[in-house]
């Protein structure tokens, strides 16, 4: 439930010029020298984040998400295109003059400041009246689930306090958008999760827009409203989790977020809005199909492995409506939870299966066994180049 106090941070963090994105690029490129040579980190990209908005920015090392985001603070500048701020061009403003906020992996508290004094260091600088700064500075760390710890110094606190005062440091100054890169990269997995949920509860309370950096397709998936794969400086797909997740764009982003057995053939024909490729007699893949796809065209199909039912005798009639392929088990992984599989199929390519355990924990295949993969034609995706 949030608060009057929570509502007033709330206020003063959204009001932008009418109808403007909260971060706005225009046709950016950034290009460094190297050894005499050019060489693009971030290339013609066009990309408008909402006021409000979670947005993260995922990709490899060297795919250019941090250059980006150095770019919105101002730590570097385009070398061609527009950099906008609730709707102000600030492409050439200095980054102590941009009203956006950095969190790091590091999180380069003050050993000798206690978290109150951590918190306030950036009013005090500013010459905040000190009951504001206490007002602020309380609002805050409730919102951070920091209250009671204002004495506690940095070596008191565990990872993920300490992440959540750098956090609150951040957001006491009230800033149009915070940044944050790779910040859960030093804590332990279990740490990082939690912390996930957190900083989506903070980020839905305080209200503004949070711009995330990540190489982590978990993190990106668990917290973002939209996000921005990036591949060699270029946004490659840009969507919700379920969008990306589901829908991938390119083959690039299907093996990039997740699990993806991507499988390619000829198309023998289309009928009923559906595209199928025979590798053999009874092995086929069936995949729904755009308009302008023919028969004889060659496409490449995207299929997540736990959209798949493995049998380990001839598959159920109810089960061979859609895509059908045989194979043999080449190794077995138990999780517990589930069972992953990898198969070598028919159509040449190897297979991974996430099978649940719920309810067949005691009938698992084994390597060398024959089995029969199944799924149905709304789960095969074509996939672009």
């Amino acid at each position: 439930m949030t608060t009057p106090q929570h509502s007033a941070v709330r206020a003063r963090s959204a009001a932008p010029a009418a109808g403007a994105p909260a971060i706005e690029f225009v046709g950016v490129n950034k290009n460094y020298l190297s050894h005499g040579e050019t060489v693009p980190a971030v290339k013609r990209t066009d990309l408008a984040i909402g006021q409000g908005e979670f947005f993260s920015l995922l990709g490899p090392s060297g795919c250019g998400k941090t250059t980006t985001m150095r770019m919105i603070a101002g730590f570097e500048e385009p070398t061609a295109g527009k950099v906008f701020l609730d709707g102000q061009d600030v492409t050439g403003v200095s980054a102590n003059k941009r009203d956006v906020n950095m969190v790091f992996q590091s999180y380069a508290l003050f050993p000798h400041l206690n978290t109150y004094q951590n918190v306030a260091f950036g009013l005090e600088r500013k010459k905040v009246a000190k009951s504001e700064i206490g007002r602020r500075v309380g609002e805050i760390l409730e919102i951070v689930s920091l209250t009671g710890m204002e004495k506690r110094s940095p070596k008191e606190m565990s990872g993920g306090q300490q992440q959540r005062v750098a956090l609150a440091r951040a957001l006491v100054n009230r800033p149009r958008a915070l940044l944050l890169d790779e910040p859960l990269g030093a804590l332990d997995l279990k740490l990082r999760q939690q912390m996930q949920i957190e900083l989506k509860r903070i980020q839905r309370e305080v209200g503004i827009t949070f711009v995330y950096v990540t190489h982590d397709q978990g993190e990106a998936l668990t917290m973002s409203d939209r996000i921005a794969v990036m591949n060699a400086g270029v946004i490659e797909q840009l969507g919700t989790p379920r969008e990306i997740y589901e829908r991938p764009a390119s083959r690039f982003v299907a093996g990039f977020i997740g699990t993806s057995n991507i499988v390619d053939g000829h198309v023998d024909r289309v009928e009923g809005g559906l595209a199928l490729l025979s590798y053999t007699a009874q092995d086929r893949v069936v995949v729904p199909a755009a308009q302008s796809v023919r028969q004889g065209d060659k496409l490449e199909v995207s299929i997540r492995p736990e959209k798949i039912d493995l049998h380990r005798g001839v598959p159920p009639v109810q089960a061979t409506g859609g895509s059908v392929l045989s194979g043999t088990v080449t190794e077995v992984v138990y999780h517990g939870t589930s069972t992953n599989y990898t198969v070598a199929t028919a159509a040449g390519a190897d297979f991974t299966v996430f099978d649940q355990n719920a309810s067949n924990a005691d009938d698992l295949a084994d390597r060398g066994d024959r089995v029969y993969l199944t799924w149905a034609p709304q789960h095969s995706y074509m996939i672009g180049d």
